[in-house]
């Protein structure tokens, strides 16, 4: 469900892999995938998914052994209460966005016996319609349902894929927790900041920034009852490190194209918890409210005036 950065990214390895994958999509995008097929541009080896099997609404597909929800938080709402007719006597819904909310959101519209949170590292965007780049990060996908059989076989399939880890895990709560801090910050300060997460690093007073947002998420996290585990700060490093130097979040992307932005639940949602828990949170705010006049998107925004 959503076959962007995230969604198209996965969704492509996975049948490549040999799985049986459909996509939900819109727009422009679905019709070049319907066209010419799925273009993954990769470090890790490029391909084109051809023919694929797409459609714009959930009815044309049916019942599914697995969702992978990965549309943008904005969309959420509409496209939970889209996905009935995908949803069978045993089917699993993984959701793979951002932020802490949307187990809770997906459980509004969905049985929350079948909702499975989860988090990735992975980045990517699309760069035209039909075409998807993986801007790198860790291959490793967290999820919950241990011990759960279809989580189980998506775990095999992931494991014949190129590019893909997939770990389940006992606590996600704790692994959503932990993205949502570092996750906020490396959005908030490459869409703040204009730049890829390398100059950053590399410039002493930007560094002090994009690590004031990290300390902020730390200290509001343990205040709502999630502190990070030891080494939290290295392990974050890590993450960073491990994307080319230009890589920017998909925040970041989207303000660039003028598309709507994630930062309400983000940055916006870390001013909001800090608000309700008595902690300071300067950095966050400020990210929340610079980019709040661009959280619906150059498009969206002319069409208000």
């Amino acid at each position: 469900m959503g076959a962007g950065g995230i969604g198209g990214y996965i969704g492509a390895r996975l049948a490549q892999a040999g799985g049986d994958v459909s996509f939900i999509a819109r727009g422009a995008h679905l019709a070049a995938m319907l066209q010419t097929g799925l273009s993954i541009q990769s470090d890790l080896g490029s391909f084109v998914l051809a023919p694929v099997s797409a459609s714009k609404a959930a009815v044309d597909i049916g019942p599914v052994d697995l969702v992978i929800f990965a549309v943008k938080l904005y969309d959420s709402e509409e496209a939970a209460a889209s996905i009935a007719p995908l949803v069978g006597a045993n089917t699993r819904i993984v959701t793979l966005q951002n932020g802490i909310d949307s187990v809770e959101i997906l459980c509004r519209h969905l049985p929350r016996d079948r909702v499975i949170g989860g988090a990735t590292y992975l980045s990517g965007f699309i760069s035209k319609p039909g075409e998807v780049v993986h801007s790198g990060g860790l291959p490793q996908n967290l999820v919950g349902g241990q011990r759960d059989s279809i989580i189980e076989q998506l775990r095999e399939l992931c494991d014949r894929a190129v590019g893909l880890e997939l770990k389940p895990v006992a606590d996600i709560d704790e692994v959503l927790w932990e993205k949502f801090v570092t996750l906020c910050a490396f959005s908030g300060g490459t869409a703040l900041m204009r730049s890829g997460i390398g100059p950053i690093l590399a410039d002493p007073e930007a560094r002090i920034f994009i690590e004031k947002l990290r300390d902020e998420g730390m200290a509001v996290a343990a205040a709502a009852g999630h502190p990070m585990a030891d080494g939290f700060p290295g392990r974050v490093e890590t993450r960073w490190s491990a994307f080319p130097p230009h890589v920017k979040s998909s925040m970041a992307n989207d303000l660039e194209r003028g598309r709507p932005i994630e930062v309400a639940w983000l940055s916006g949602r870390m001013h909001q918890l800090g608000m309700k828990l008595g902690v300071a949170t300067p950095g966050h705010t400020a990210v929340f409210r610079a980019l709040h006049l661009h959280a619906l998107g150059t498009q969206r925004q002319n069409s208000n005036l």
